[in-house]
């Protein structure tokens, strides 16, 4: 099926080998996905990697590359008679109604979306802020980089894509299964639709060139939600160090965040100034408020909360964030206000903790909304670990509410917490009353932890998926590092014991 409703999109494996420090690794991406494990073993490549993906295959992404129009297509002739008809077929379509779409077609789609590899590690190297494909390679003898995009269609069948690239080229290819014969696009109200009903309009006898180019471009955005699930919700990605970002970002001028989000289109020897996460990311703070409000009689920007942020404010921040526009030079001024405080300091000014928060906040408060996915950077930096805990509640109950969450972790904390709120989930609902926070609970089918580990041979990473323990905590190796201190500390105590 060609799904409308985004937040119901299946959930995706993702497999990569020979990619930044991994040497292999396979992800099963959840509702709410955890990466852990020692630095340098490529979470953070993981998870770049991820906002890439969503980046190009979101609304977004499709347009920005404009397949529709990037060559002029040659049909056989029966392809081009099945779009004369399936364009027919549009005109008395119902606004509810579904149209199938032949083999034939099928399999223009899929030749297609084959030909869109080199844009793709495009919007990767530039996400990454590399000056090439070859930088993401892991370093080893033969190494090409590859991923594997995998989800189940309807019956069972599973649809496959893999992207292979190194510095002398780029492949793409999708596996469409064989025996669907054709697949369903429901008319809904969306861009592509419009684009159709037009070419519909302007249908005079046979379809020309041009008419074609955009049909099936139009097809072709129709088509990502089935081809690539959960990858087509727009994804926003908050780097590590929001805090430094957030001081830092007045002293950026967009001029300067273009540039820098241009790489992989600079000419070789380039280097970008930042990478596009955090080009993104500042160009995102500076645009954010833009849309149209209401003003209070005080002229200030009447607040236009979720729960959620207004939780996160309450339970975390214990005070207010705002952002308004300064009239003289057009650019957003941001401000923390502690609870019970009449006016308000720059954030600037305020605790790194607050700093780290706050676009979180912000992006719940004006960007971001149920079924996209946030993908955050060490959340537990600059937090008390009482903050990690209450932190990561807040985080289980975006899960609640309908949004997808990728999150990279050092934290003990994080990770127990998360125990917790999948236990919760366990308990019969009158025993569930009885324990804390009980309105805060994860199945463990939406909860998955991906553990990153050092590999000697070939030299690299691993990615394995953690299970829960019977004790109810995932088991992640931080009680050996416990472990290991206590027994040096009594080791230590028992010395200096013997030495008096």
């Amino acid at each position: 099926m060609i799904m409308a409703d985004l937040h119901n999109a299946p959930s995706i494996e993702l497999e990569v080998k020979d990619f930044g420090p991994i040497v292999h690794g396979k992800v099963d991406l959840r509702p709410m996905t955890v990466f852990i494990g020692p630095s340098n073993t490529g979470k953070s490549y993981l998870a770049i990697l991820l906002y890439a993906l969503h980046r190009f295959f979101s609304a977004e992404g499709v347009g920005l590359y404009g397949f529709s129009l990037r060559h002029r297509i040659e049909l056989p002739n029966e392809t081009a008679a099945d779009l004369q008809q399936l364009a027919q077929a549009v005109s008395a379509m119902p606004a509810d109604g579904d149209i199938g779409l032949s083999s034939r077609i099928m399999e223009l789609l899929r030749s297609e979306f084959d030909e869109m590899g080199s844009a793709l590690v495009a919007e990767i190297i530039r996400c990454f802020g590399m000056s090439n494909a070859a930088m993401l390679v892991r370093k080893g003898r033969g190494a090409r980089a590859s991923f594997a995009i995998r989800h189940d269609l309807s019956g069972g069948e599973m649809l496959a894509h893999a992207l292979n690239f190194d510095a002398n080229g780029v492949v793409f290819q999708s596996e469409i299964p064989q025996n669907i014969p054709s697949a369903t696009a429901r008319r809904d109200e969306s861009y592509a639709w419009h684009r159709i009903g037009r070419i519909v309009h302007q249908l005079d006898g046979v379809l020309d060139g041009y008419q074609i180019n955009r049909l099936t471009g139009s097809l072709m955005t129709l088509a990502v939600p089935t081809m690539f699930g959960s990858l087509r919700l727009p994804a926003y990605y908050f780097p590590v160090d929001r805090t430094g970002v957030m001081h830092a970002h007045s002293a950026i001028v967009s001029a300067m965040i273009g540039n820098a989000s241009l790489a992989g289109l600079q000419p070789s020897g380039q280097t970008p100034m930042l990478s596009g996460v955090t080009a993104d990311f500042l160009r995102q703070l500076i645009e954010m408020e833009r849309m149209p409000v209401r003003r209070t009689s005080s002229r200030r920007r009447q607040r236009l909360d979720d729960p959620i942020s207004q939780e996160i404010e309450k339970s975390v921040l214990q005070g207010s964030v705002e952002v308004e526009r300064s009239e003289l030079i057009n650019y957003p001024r941001f401000t923390y206000r502690p609870d019970g405080w009449k006016t308000e300091l720059p954030l600037m000014n305020a605790a790194s903790m607050i700093s780290e928060i706050a676009p979180i906040v912000l992006y719940l408060r004006h960007i971001v909304r149920p079924g996209n996915v946030l993908i955050i950077d060490e959340p537990e930096s600059h937090l008390h670990p009482a903050m990690q805990v209450e932190f990561t509640r807040q985080l289980a109950r975006l899960v609640q509410h309908g949004y997808r969450v990728i999150i990279t972790t050092h934290s003990e904390w994080v990770l127990e917490e998360l125990g917790n709120v999948v236990q919760r989930s366990q308990l019969p609902e009158k025993e569930r009353a009885a324990v804390s926070e009980s309105d805060v609970a994860l199945t463990p089918e939406q909860v998955g932890v991906w553990l990153f580990r050092h590999k000697r041979r070939p030299r690299g990473s691993e990615v394995v998926e953690v299970r829960m323990g019977e004790s109810g905590l995932y088991e992640t190796g931080f009680d050996d590092v416990a472990v290991a201190l206590s027994n040096d500390g009594a080791n230590i105590f028992d010395r200096i014991g013997g030495n008096r």
